[in-house]
C-alpha cells in the first residue's frame, strides 16, 4: 500500500477493477481493511521502538 492510503483505497482499487464509484458496502469494506492495516502498522512501530530501546 502506497501513497495516500485511504484516498487510494477508498476511491480506486484494483479489487474493484478501477471503478470510480463504489457502493456504500464496498467503501465500508475498504475502510475496514485500511483500519486493520493501520493497526498492524502501529503494532510494528511499537515493536520496533521497543527493540531499539533495548539496544540503547
Amino acid at each position: 500500500m502506497k501513497g495516500n492510503m485511504c484516498g487510494d483505497m477508498c476511491e480506486r482499487n484494483d479489487e474493484y477493477n478501477g471503478r470510480n464509484f463504489l457502493t456504500k458496502d464496498e467503501k465500508i469494506e475498504m475502510l475496514e481493511k485500511y483500519k486493520k492495516w493501520l493497526n498492524n502498522e502501529s503494532k510494528g512501530v511499537e515493536e520496533t521502538m521497543h527493540k531499539l530501546k533495548k539496544i540503547s
